[in-house]
């Protein structure tokens, strides 16, 4: 076991691996299908509650067509289909790096 500047390898690598998991649960948050999936939700549930009981002159407006109504809805549908898609193929854990074995050779002075 070596030790360098007081810390041991096992204390290296475990902060390396603490590291590597605080990665992954980020990269987790933040998948941007969360996101955009989330927004879509949300503006698709206000859409379409505004789309709901249409006004006369709202409808008069779009040509006889509730518009709120149908665009909520899409975006209901689009906003479900993205976190559909995160819970179906979550995102990967970083593979760790393959250890890299130093010969004889590599370690002599040239």
């Amino acid at each position: 076991m070596s030790e360098h500047h007081g810390y041991s390898e096992e204390d290296v690598q475990r902060e390396v691996t603490e590291l590597e998991a605080q990665s992954a649960t980020a990269a987790r948050i933040f998948d941007l299908r969360r996101i955009i999936g989330g927004l879509f939700v949300v503006y698709g549930v206000i859409v379409t509650i505004a789309g709901i009981n249409p006004s006369d002159a709202t409808l008069d407006k779009a040509e006889g067509i509730n518009i709120n109504l149908w665009t909520g809805l899409g975006m209901l549908l689009l906003g479900i289909f993205f976190l559909a898609w995160l819970k179906l193929r979550p995102t990967p854990p970083p593979t760790p790096p393959a250890p890299t074995t130093s010969t004889a050779e590599d370690e002599q002075p040239r």
